[in-house]
């Protein structure tokens, strides 16, 4: 019997590995991925963002999450030699509506204790002379990294701390007692005095395995990237964000320079038909029945009917997509846009439409569950990671 059981191979699961070997140096500890590598899914799929926490709720456990990990990805990425950068980052305000919403959010990233600087339109266009606005927050902490590559880290010391991975192991039961829980699939099965699920993509059917509420439902949104030619990748030098708008429900697509010198574009977010269907036009059958047919999905599909035509068309046609970049990047063209992997976000979306933006974690007496960890997750981890292991 092991001590510990961590079901899932993202950055949050391997990071509470980490975190519940360090507090209890030789136990006995198994991390199962269902997939044949770590990092596979999200931690493999995203801008590669270190976040600095100035969009959140100041009470929110994304803001006090997102802060304390920010210093904890740089100060562990520079440990051990996985390289990063403080780029910094604009939020660039384009019209009048976005300028008194960055005004707002100025205010509020103030009150997270967030590192900002308020800079006109003279001032952008000397930053970053391709990019236009009437202003812009310039937050200088944000940085950048490989995900997959501080994983990859991790993993090494849980390796040399006498962790066990099991890979290509799905798990299709749990089973819990006064004692112990067991996970078990086709590849085998692990019982231990306490188990983790970070399960991502896969989390509400973990969940019901165990027997928590299914009051929610994973939904899959595609997010679809964009790269820039190599010889454009210097267009910027920061990442290049929109003000976001509270009336819609993700942040919408930004230029974003990568640690191994590319420049994407994106992401949008398109309902998707495949948790892991990565390739557009993906369809899972199980996925899109539970998808099409949760009353959830409906709501926020009647809540969101111009945005989601939008971000639709958007994914059809490049022409819409670039219209989305010109606003601030108005010297982009059409063949400036080349194919870059899409990621796919795990967003938990309750029964009644809401989208639950905030970390969700629940337990059970032997067991805890990572329901929801949308973005900022990958720069959270380790909080994220310690505040697992504190309900333990």
């Amino acid at each position: 019997m092991y001590d510990f059981c961590v079901i899932g191979g993202g950055i949050v699961g391997v990071a509470t590995a980490h975190e519940i070997l360090r507090r209890h140096p030789g136990a006995r500890l198994a991390l199962v991925e269902k997939s044949a590598s770590l990092a596979t899914h999200q931690t493999g799929h995203n801008s590669g963002v270190i976040h600095s926490g100035i969009y959140y709720p100041p009470d929110s456990l994304k803001a006090r999450l997102c802060r304390r990990g920010a210093r904890w990805t740089k100060e562990f990425a520079a440990a051990h030699a996985v390289p990063f950068a403080e780029c910094g980052k604009l939020l660039v305000a384009t019209n009048a509506a976005e300028h008194a919403r960055m005004l707002a959010l100025h205010e509020r990233s103030v009150s997270n204790g967030v590192k900002v600087e308020l800079i006109d339109a003279g001032e952008l266009v000397r930053r970053e002379p391709r990019v236009t606005g009437l202003g812009a927050l310039f937050v200088p902490d944000t940085g950048i990294v490989d995900y997959t590559r501080i994983t990859a880290a991790l993993a090494d010391e849980i390796r040399a701390a006498g962790g066990e991975f099991v890979l290509d192991a799905e798990i299709t039961s749990l089973s819990e007692s006064d004692t112990s829980v067991t996970a078990a699939g086709p590849a085998g099965s692990w019982t231990a005095r306490t188990l983790v699920v970070c399960a991502g993509l896969q989390a509400d059917r973990l969940a019901r395995m165990a027997g928590l509420r299914t009051d929610f439902r994973i939904v899959p949104f595609r997010g679809e990237y964009y790269q820039l030619p190599r010889e454009r990748a210097g267009l910027v030098r920061t990442l290049i964000y929109p003000i976001p708008d509270p009336a819609l429900p993700f942040l919408g697509v930004h230029l974003s320079p990568t640690i191994d010198g590319a420049l994407t574009v994106g992401p949008n977010a398109v309902l998707g038909l495949a948790r892991e269907g990565y390739r557009k036009g993906s369809v899972h059958a199980r996925d899109a029945r539970e998808v099409l047919g949760y009353p959830g999905v409906h709501r926020v599909a009647v809540a969101n009917v111009r945005t989601g035509l939008r971000e639709l068309r958007n994914s059809l046609f490049k022409r819409g997509y670039l219209a989305e970049c010109r606003r601030y990047c108005p010297e982009l063209t059409l063949g400036d846009l080349r194919p870059r992997e899409a990621g796919i976000r795990a967003q938990a979306v309750l029964r009644d439409g809401t989208l639950v933006h905030d970390f969700m974690i629940e337990r059970t007496p032997r067991s805890v569950h990572v329901l929801n960890a949308p973005s900022p997750a990958a720069t959270s981890a380790m909080p994220i990671a310690e505040h697992i292991v504190d309900q333990l």
